[in-house]
Parts: C-alpha cells; sequence; structure tokens
C-alpha cells in the first residue's frame, strides 16, 4: 500500500495545479457513458464483424480428459515404416499369438503380486534391470523385470504362460525389427544373433490416478510390444507429448523406441518408456501392464546406422561396432553414445519434461 501511494505521488498532474481536484470519476458522469444494454448491443455488434474464421485458443486436454484415438493397424505382410515413423506406435492385428495365451500370462502374473515381500525379494533379487523393485527402494510402481533368456524357475511359481507370451512377442518384435531396418536401407544390427540383443518382459502394477507419468520406470528399448487383452485406455509421452490411445480387443500395441529412432538418425518418431493404463480413482479392479521391451546388452554402443555404399561390408561392421555411421549425403542427428551409460541415467533420472537423447543430438 505504501508503495502503491508513493507511486501516485510521483505520477504528473494532469488536470491542473497542486490544489486541483481528481479526475472526475464515471459514477459523476453517467450521460458520458453506454448503459448496461448499450454496451451489450455494441459488443454483439463488434463480435459479428469478425471474420468467421477467427476463433478463441482452445485448451489442450490433458490425456487423462483428451478422447482416445485407435492406433493405425500395422501388418507384418505390408510398409512397417510408413505405419510407426509418423507417430511411433501402431497395433498389429495380423498375429498368431492367441488371447488365451495372454489372458493365462496375466493370471500367471497378477499372482506374482500376491507373494509376501520377503518372497518377491527372495525369487526376483536385483540384478539392475532385472528383478523385483518397487516405491520403498526405487521410487517406482511394484513391477518384476524378466529376462526371457534367464527365466525363473520355482516350484513354487506356475510362469510357463507368462514365458511362452514373453517368447512369442520376441519373434514378432524381431520381425519388426528386421523390416524396419530393412526399409530404412541398413542392414538389422540385432540379426539372428541373441548375443546381440535382451528381450526384457516388464510387467508392472498400475498407477491409479488422473494424470499419466512414468513412474512405472523407463528402460531405453527399440521396440515395445504389449497384448491388448481387454478394453483398455492408454496413455503414452510421444515426440509430440502426451497421447491416449484405445487399441481394439487382441491386437498387440507396438511402441518404436529411442534405440531405434538413434539407428535411423532421426527418421523415426518414438515413445518415450512404456505405455501407462488409465486407470481411475473409482476403479478398484487389479490392473498390471505386461510389456515385452526388445532392447541391448549393456555393453553396447549405439549410433546412427546410415548406408555407405563405398564401404565394404567388413567396414561398415566395424565403423558401426566403433559408434560410427558415416553415409554419402547424410548429416548424423546423434553422436554415438555408451549404452549402459545411457540406460543407468535414464532409469534413476525419469525426466519428464526434457528428451534424455537431447544430450546427444548434434548440434
Amino acid at each position: 500500500m505504501a508503495s502503491s501511494t508513493h507511486k501516485q505521488q510521483l505520477l504528473p498532474n494532469l488536470y491542473g495545479g497542486a490544489t486541483s481536484a481528481p479526475p472526475p470519476t464515471p459514477a459523476a458522469q453517467p450521460n458520458s457513458l453506454l448503459s448496461t444494454s448499450d454496451a451489450a448491443d455494441a459488443l454483439s455488434r463488434l463480435l459479428h464483424r469478425l471474420p468467421p474464421t477467427l476463433s478463441l485458443p482452445t485448451r489442450c486436454a490433458s490425456p487423462s480428459s483428451a478422447a482416445a484415438t485407435c492406433p493405425p493397424s500395422l501388418s507384418l505382410n505390408d510398409d512397417v515404416l510408413s505405419c510407426v515413423s509418423q507417430l511411433g506406435y501402431a497395433q498389429l492385428t495380423d498375429h498368431s499369438v492367441p488371447s488365451g495365451l495372454a489372458n493365462s500370462a496375466e493370471s500367471e502374473a497378477l499372482a506374482l503380486f500376491d507373494l509376501s515381500r520377503d518372497r518377491k525379494e527372495a525369487l526376483f533379487p536385483k540384478n539392475w534391470p532385472l528383478g523385483y523393485g518397487d516405491e520403498e527402494d526405487e521410487g517406482l510402481a511394484e513391477s518384476f523385470r524378466l529376462d526371457s533368456a534367464r527365466w525363473t524357475e520355482s516350484s513354487e511359481l506356475a510362469l510357463a504362460s507368462l514365458r511362452e507370451l514373453a517368447l512369442e512377442l520376441e519373434k514378432l518384435g524381431l520381425k519388426i525389427v528386421d523390416g524396419l531396418t530393412k526399409e530404412l536401407g541398413f542392414e538389422n544390427p540385432l540379426g539372428h544373433d541373441p548375443t546381440r540383443f535382451r528381450s526384457l518382459m516388464w510387467v508392472s502394477e498400475c498407477v491409479r490416478g488422473s494424470k499419466p507419468d512414468l513412474s512405472g520406470g523407463f528402460y531405453p528399448f527399440v521396440v515395445g510390444l504389449q497384448f491388448q487383452i481387454r478394453n483398455q485406455k492408454y496413455s503414452m509421452l510421444s515426440d509430440s507429448g502426451w497421447v491416449s490411445v484405445l487399441p481394439h480387443v487382441d491386437s498387440i500395441l507396438v511402441t518404436v523406441g529411442d534405440i531405434a529412432q538413434v539407428w535411423s538418425n532421426g527418421k523415426l518418431k518414438k515413445v518415450r518408456g512404456r505405455p501407462v493404463a488409465t486407470v481411475g480413482e473409482e476403479n478398484d479392479t487389479r490392473c498390471i501392464t505386461m510389456s515385452l521391451l526388445i532392447t541391448l546388452p549393456t555393453e553396447s554402443r549405439v549410433a546412427p546406422l546410415l548406408p555407405n555404399k563405398d564401404q565394404t561390408k567388413e567396414e561398415s561392421e566395424e565403423e558401426s561396432n566403433n559408434g560410427g555411421g558415416g553415409g554419402e549425403g547424410q548429416e548424423r542427428v546423434f553422436n554415438s553414445f555408451d549404452f549402459e551409460d545411457y540406460a543407468w541415467r535414464v532409469y534413476h533420472e525419469r525426466l519428464l519434461f526434457k528428451d534424455p537423447l537431447d544430450r546427444y543430438r548434434v548440434t
């Protein structure tokens, strides 16, 4: 208040000398102003004169309130690249994974969450990124991360269906990677060598609430696959922001990961993290997600894979192993980086508002 008074004293007197009266208030001049009715009529006439295409800006809806869209359909017999390059995700409808297998796998996965904490930690010891984790020790939603090549066997656990589902999704994921790399014009860096990739089955408890987040954890991947067991909306963090999708029942939601985007030298759009189930606070039904991530061994090096016709196959492989990737007429969008260092950072930092690949972009 004192500051306001001081500012008034510094203002020049526009209405006469030091003793002149303050300017008249609107209440003192009833004849100089429009009546309320006249003002409304004038405003109405003004609005009708505006161009028909002029409209007030609309608020961007959050993923929880926005209408869910159906992802584009992907077929392994069609152009895989055109289906996923623009959005970073699609739904695979022509696959051979039976819905009964997915339902059985879900029942087995739900049983894992019924175990005591001691049994969970004993059966799934931490060996980053594998093992059991929860909010208490990792700040994450309760989850199990399983490697399909090194499956936990126990007499008290029946996980045959979950493991079979992981292997079926892995086969489809490798076919999608092969199709993408061929259409992009370079050799598939995974090939048919099981030592060049890892399959991570991530079983996570759904986080209830109206706002999506990455509290379920984030790990780098090439492609991700998730069987749509029932009518369930998901939120995903794409390059264009949060999106809400509703895939067809019995389809497989396919997402392109950050590693694939680097390989493509930025041609592919990506999804950061795994799809997050949209579950309201009022919904008391148990909900989990089962995501299969095709990812890389921790000792891998990640770099753009650009075709170079002047190189021999041996030279191309050597440059790729060293994190290179030239390509005539093509400039690299990303610098090469160590996969383990990158994976550790994004897993623990879980940044929502900054793309973790930004630090590796060529400036």
